[in-house]
């Protein structure tokens, strides 16, 4: 369990360090992707309960990668795409990869493996 949170911590390091988002943010950014999605897509998509995903969604928006929209029907339903700027961030993230830590690399090429 140790090694586990060892590496997710260095993993997240690196994400902040390279791209300046946490692990978190990234999956948010992963979930949303193209499209325009609402907070219960978010957190159906990471497996983040409500109240994080809500307070990891209001992060992404303050670095200026997520932008929210009124729903058109329901105006108390709120839907989220990324900005230009967080469409960017997601297409370097995919361009160049995260440097996985070793402890983690058998998980993410199970993942590749499988798209």
């Amino acid at each position: 369990m140790r090694d586990l949170i060892r590496a997710l911590s260095e993993l997240e390091t690196r994400l902040e360090e390279t791209y300046g988002i946490t692990l978190n943010e990234a999956m948010v950014l992963c979930a949303v992707g193209k499209e325009i999605v609402s907070a219960g897509d978010v957190t159906s998509r990471t497996g983040m309960t409500s109240s994080h995903a809500s307070k990891t969604i209001r992060s992404v928006e303050d670095k200026g990668l997520l932008s929210r929209q009124l729903g058109k029907q329901d105006r108390r339903q709120m839907y989220f795409a990324l900005t230009r700027k967080g469409r960017s961030r997601l297409e370097r993230i995919k361009e160049r990869g995260i440097d996985v830590p070793e402890w983690l690399a058998p998980l993410f090429a199970v993942r590749e493996a499988a798209e």
